[in-house]
């Protein structure tokens, strides 16, 4: 390869994925004191893929820099980053604030030309606010090529192949760098961090940085009005025949 790459690899803290979030009492959003949080689980396979692809091609990949935008506890996440073989990282500091996700796009481009990277590898979704949106704002704002929903990446020369996940199967895409790839769940299995790695972790560079320091004011587009449970489910009824199960559908107006 002719050139080197540098990955960006975005991290987000959000309420850790093995637990049931509730609606807080004004619902106005979810719950979020008391609760334990974690790296975004797409997330976690972006940071997986790039120190996979570090380790696979040693020499080529220069850097990876995680980034993560949010209050200052999400430097847990970017240790936890860190620990998993990230090299360096920055915590874009916004408070409580909830960063929508063109706001979070043109902080990324802001940190994709400060770190001079060249692929950027991040979760398709947070499963707070299931988007699926900063990957593909961010390609258009850069003016680069995206590859979404990658199940498999594979590195070629100076090309790199994107195996994707699309409805009744996969489709294979390839491009340049310098690239945006959004991760899928099958795409692979985080490797779990031992404590050795969290310690040595503390030691590797974290950079904090405000919004105002990037040009950039954070402004909500969208305004939350209401946020409420689904109905719940009725129980299903038992039928004893084909004729009692056509005549439930009929009454139901199913059929």
């Amino acid at each position: 390869m002719s050139s080197k790459i540098r990955i960006l690899v975005p991290v987000k803290r959000v309420i850790d994925a093995a637990l049931k979030p509730r609606i807080n009492k004004t619902q106005t959003g979810v719950e979020s004191k008391g609760v334990k949080f974690s790296m975004n689980p797409f997330d976690d396979i972006a940071v997986e893929e790039a120190v996979k692809i570090k380790t696979a091609h040693k020499g080529i990949v220069e850097n990876i820099h995680a980034v993560s935008i949010g209050p200052s506890k999400a430097q847990d996440v970017l240790r936890t980053a860190l620990a998993k073989g990230v090299d360096d990282s920055t915590l874009i500091d916004v408070g409580e604030k909830q960063v929508e996700p063109l706001q979070v796009s043109k902080i990324l481009k802001k940190i994709v030309e400060k770190q001079n990277s060249n692929l950027v590898i991040l979760g398709k979704q947070s499963i707070d606010d299931d988007s699926n949106q900063t990957g593909q704002m961010l390609a258009g704002l850069l003016n680069w090529p995206q590859a979404t929903n990658a199940s498999k990446v594979v590195v070629e020369g100076d090309k790199i192949r994107v195996t994707r996940e699309i409805d009744g199967g996969a489709e294979t895409v390839e491009a340049k760098l310098p690239m945006i790839i959004t991760t899928d769940l099958r795409l692979n299995e985080p490797k779990f961090v031992t404590l050795p790695k969290m310690m040595k972790a503390k030691k590797k560079p974290l950079a904090v940085v405000k919004p105002e320091e990037l040009d950039i004011t954070i402004e909500d587009k969208l305004e939350y009005l209401k946020l409420e449970e689904p109905p719940a489910r009725k129980a299903g009824v038992r039928v004893n025949s084909v004729d009692e199960l056509v005549a439930k559908l009929k009454e139901l107006k199913a059929i």
